[in-house]
């Protein structure tokens, strides 16, 4: 190969800029060069390319969200906007792609391998970890580690003013970030996308506690829960129930996306850069990088998309018995 081309797509996640970086340099060390395409596929699509090298990446490790910027592309989605794209690759002697996002961004590299037979390797970058073929995605730990570092702050002032918090973090189909940072918290209550809790046990824990006495308490919920249309009309619906209880709402959002990426998120880029790269210097292509049992692993495109991340099920138990 004589030049490797990398992305991100989707939305942001601390990490990417340490996988660029990795990609960058992983190239340099085997004589391949390396061009960064701004703005995702958008960007491939208008030819906003740049020769990178690894002075281009200095200082770049420690910063989250993306150098090359993201976006989602419509017009990637059409036969003729791949063609382009295509046609800017062969253009700018573009040998390979190593595609940094999440299900929708390999599903894109997918269909674009299968239309011009381009070679392309992804590096799964989400912080809802919910990519099957991988126990973390890039941005992951740090976002678990903000929601932590949020909820420890809200716990301070739920227990100063005998209130019950609401706390909704991401995870519009998966759990994985309140089930891991409600047990890191001592969150009362956890509420996923993959367990029907129902708000009979909901209401059923709060009482107990309020019969304990316990006035402060911490709930924290993923936003594809299904307990509710939404947490404010939760809210509305347990202050019905129990009127002695002083309710507030904390929505996190973005904030999880953002922030200097964790040690183990970047020491993950790294290893999943170089084996990116390397991947696609020995010949192989449609698949996914992957951290299983601690090594760095390939999973095909297509089972990444289509399988699931499962909850793990003695976390469910333990949160259960931490929550007594």
């Amino acid at each position: 190969m004589r030049k490797i081309g990398v992305l991100t797509s989707g939305g942001d996640s601390p990490g990417m800029n340490a996988a660029i970086r990795s990609v960058v340099r992983t190239c340099a060390y085997h004589n391949v060069g390396c061009v960064g395409i701004y703005r995702g596929y958008d960007g491939l699509i208008e030819g906003n390319l740049v020769e990178l090298g690894p002075r281009s990446v200095s200082n770049l490790i420690n910063k989250g969200g993306t150098m090359l910027q993201s976006a989602r592309s419509m017009r990637f989605k059409t036969p003729e906007g791949r063609k382009v794209a295509y046609d800017n690759l062969v253009k700018n002697e573009i040998d390979g792609l190593v595609i940094i996002g999440g299900d929708g961004s390999f599903t894109g590299g997918l269909v674009f391998n299968s239309e011009h037979n381009f070679p392309v390797i992804g590096i799964p970058g989400t912080i809802d970890n919910d990519i099957y073929g991988t126990s973390h995605t890039l941005g992951y730990d740090t976002a678990l580690n903000t929601v932590i570092e949020a909820i420890d702050k809200i716990r301070d002032t739920a227990s100063s003013h005998n209130r019950l918090f609401f706390v909704e973090v991401m995870g519009r189909d998966a759990g994985h970030i309140a089930l891991n940072a409600g047990i890191g918290s001592g969150a009362e209550e956890i509420l996923i996308p993959e367990e029907d809790l129902g708000l009979d046990r909901l209401m059923e824990s709060l009482q107990k506690s309020n019969a304990a006495g316990k006035t402060s308490s911490i709930v924290v919920i993923a936003e594809g829960d299904k307990i509710g249309k939404n947490i404010f009309e939760l809210r509305d619906y347990v202050k019905g129930m129990l009127p002695e209880y002083d309710i507030r709402v904390s929505v996190l959002g973005h904030m999880q996306r953002g922030g200097s990426p964790t040690c183990f998120d970047r020491v993950l880029a790294s290893r999943m850069g170089v084996k990116a790269v390397e991947s696609l210097l020995e010949g192989k292509s449609n698949y996914m990088v992957g951290l299983v049992n601690n090594k760095m692993e390939l999973t095909p495109l297509s089972k990444a998309i289509k399988e699931h991340s499962e909850i793990d099920t003695e976390l469910l138990r333990v949160s259960d018995i931490m929550s007594t």
